[in-house]
């Protein structure tokens, strides 16, 4: 993979609002954005986004934001209806936040996807990527998430509309596994039951809920924050790994295995590995069988409780993991041994500010291995790295959430 810097650097238009110039207007759809929305052109020129349009659509819209270099709009009319769209399965689509996209064929999902990160890499870090970036589907479309997170409060439970803070109300989701679905639906008609008569109005979020199916016996449910226990446990490969409630997990029970694969494949072996982001221990076990020594970081106090158990039940002695912030385990670190490898998960955020800086100064790294929850914070600390002398050797995608924008994605960068 090669990479091309942009100097300069295209202008922002500073936000103009005021009166729509094109009230009503028939746009074509030509992709997806980021934010999942349809991409077409008003007849000046302008991108404007659409939500609930598919790649091909012909729809007469309503303009209902207007910048100086973009727009945005709403459906008042499907004129033709592209081929790559699909039938919604759930009721409260378009209501719920939760899904964007299920109106579009699967095929055409991971292309955008695809597209998504190919522009980011472009627009945000000026790496060009020359060969199609790889997609690993799902292997369901539907009933694939097996953790979630709900909202309660007077008597309902479900997810925040979208764009809003309001509260949905839901007592089934078809992207969950049925385990999950089920305890769902039970939550519901139990808080339903104890919703006072002639409530009305809007809804004040009391709990959070966290979801979870087990890898045996029936999915469990635990109101946020809660105090320790009610762990659930995760088969990955060989190991069963506690993961108790509030700390992060993978959610997309059917990828587990491959993810967790080719993040091994992908750090390789060898003396020594840094894992920032270590979370309860869902690479950190595999990593320990393949280097001499791993240095584990997470922030999560909780989450480091479980990785710790998890390391025991393993049987797991090469492993010092620490919970510290992991910009001042990589400002700290004096020397790694030569050949390290960096195997980072961080959160949409991506690395904390000055951390990819503190990364390429370590001479001893000579492999990244980056797992990306969003494109745009990737692009960003890929800029860094590959404006040092790291290289781009391999770039490809995990479709963990089908019906959804969300990009999951796997970077190796070499010295």
């Amino acid at each position: 993979m090669t990479r091309r810097r942009n100097r300069g650097g295209a202008r922002r238009d500073s936000p103009k609002r005021g009166e729509a110039r094109h009230p009503s207007v028939e746009v074509a759809i030509e992709s997806l954005a980021a934010g999942g929305d349809g991409v077409g052109h008003l007849p000046d020129g302008r991108v404007v986004f659409v939500p609930f349009t598919a790649p091909g659509d012909r729809v007469q819209i309503e303009v209902l934001e207007e910048r100086a270099s973009f727009a945005r709009g709403r459906v008042l009319e499907l004129v033709v209806a592209s081929a790559t769209r699909a039938q919604p399965v759930c009721p409260v689509f378009g209501s719920c936040g939760g899904c964007a996209w299920q109106h579009i064929d699967y095929r055409t999902q991971q292309d955008a996807k695809a597209q998504i990160l190919a522009e980011a890499l472009s627009r945000i870090g000026s790496i060009r990527v020359e060969a199609p970036i790889p997609v690993t589907p799902s292997p369901a479309e539907y009933r694939y998430r097996s953790r979630t997170r709900v909202l309660e409060g007077d008597g309902r439970v479900g997810y925040r509309k979208r764009r809003s803070n309001a509260l949905c109300a839901v007592s089934r989701c078809p992207v969950l596994l049925e385990p999950v679905e089920a305890r769902l639906a039970e939550l519901s008609k139990a808080a339903g039951k104890a919703r006072p008569e002639g409530r009305h109005g809007a809804v004040t979020f009391e709990w959070e809920i966290a979801l979870g199916a087990p890898d045996e016996g029936a999915a469990r449910s635990v109101r946020l924050p809660e105090a320790r226990g009610k762990a659930i446990h995760l088969r990955v490969g060989e190991d069963r790994l506690r993961v108790s409630p509030g700390v992060f997990s993978q959610s997309n029970g059917l990828l587990l295995e491959d993810l967790a694969a080719a993040v091994h494949g992908a750090a390789g072996r060898g003396v020594f590995v840094l894992e920032l982001f270590a979370g309860a221990g869902f690479f950190t076990l595999g990593l320990a069988r393949r280097f001499a020594r791993v240095l584990a970081v997470e922030s999560n106090r909780r989450a480091v409780d479980d990785l710790e158990a998890n390391l025991v039940s393993a049987g797991l002695a090469n492993v010092d993991a620490r919970c510290e912030m992991v910009e001042e385990t990589v400002a700290h670190l004096t020397e790694m041994g030569s050949d390290a490898v960096v195997v980072l998960d961080p959160p949409r955020s991506g690395l904390p500010d000055g951390c990819a800086r503190d990364l390429v100064r370590h001479r001893d790294v000579t492999r990244l291995v980056y797992l990306s929850c969003d494109p745009a914070t990737l692009a960003r600390d890929l800029g860094i790295f590959v404006d040092a002398d790291f290289e781009l050797t391999d770039l490809r995608i995990f479709d963990l959430f089908p019906q959804t924008p969300h990009v999951e994605s796997l970077a190796v960068l070499e010295r």
